[in-house]
């Protein structure tokens, strides 16, 4: 199978929108929404939910730039800054968008799992989804560092959508969300 950047752009166009209705459904069925936030204190959700918007709107720039501003060819030749491009371009944009959309889709369920029947494993699950969450999202900024190496247009604004978005999945998911979480009770 080909992976074109049209592909690419179908599958964000409907894993995307799934992120937020698993967000917006485990919150409706969750019996303590305010228990997903687990040990993260009140004054430090004021600032984490601005955040929160900003790697948003980070994801979107990124997106944009992708699917609207750069040809298919410039897609085709993202590259890691340590290779050469060998117009796989198109497969470590996918691999990266599907490294951050799915486990993101699947996060607030596994948490749900976990705070309603707290197994021994169910700790791994959740942080092991917001690690490929942040997996993908450095590989975005691979993505964007290595087309602001080669001058594309764009990729400083795709470099500042990935840190938006790393400062919400990286800093306050993954490291700061987790080591405050009470994984047991």
């Amino acid at each position: 199978m080909e992976i074109t950047i049209g592909l690419v752009k179908v599958l964000t166009f409907i894993l995307g929108p799934l992120v937020l209705i698993s967000y917006v459904y485990g919150v409706s069925h969750s019996q303590n929404p305010s228990g997903l936030w687990g040990g993260v204190p009140v004054s430090w959700q004021r600032y984490i939910i601005p955040f929160m918007f900003l790697a948003a709107l980070g994801y979107v720039v990124y997106w944009w730039i992708v699917f609207y501003h750069l040809d298919a060819l410039t897609v085709e030749s993202f590259r890691w800054p340590w290779g050469e491009s060998d117009g796989n371009g198109n497969s470590r944009l996918l691999f990266s968008f599907l490294l951050i959309l799915i486990p993101s889709a699947l996060w607030i369920e596994s948490t749900i799992f976990h705070i309603e029947n707290d197994y021994s494993w169910t700790p791994l699950l959740v942080i092991g989804l917001l690690l490929l969450v942040s997996v993908g999202n450095l590989m975005l900024g691979l993505i964007a560092y290595s087309s602001y190496q080669d001058n594309i247009s764009g990729s400083g604004y795709m470099l500042l959508g990935s840190i938006a978005l790393g400062i919400q999945c990286i800093l306050n998911d993954l490291i700061i969300w987790s080591y405050k979480f009470p994984w047991s009770e």
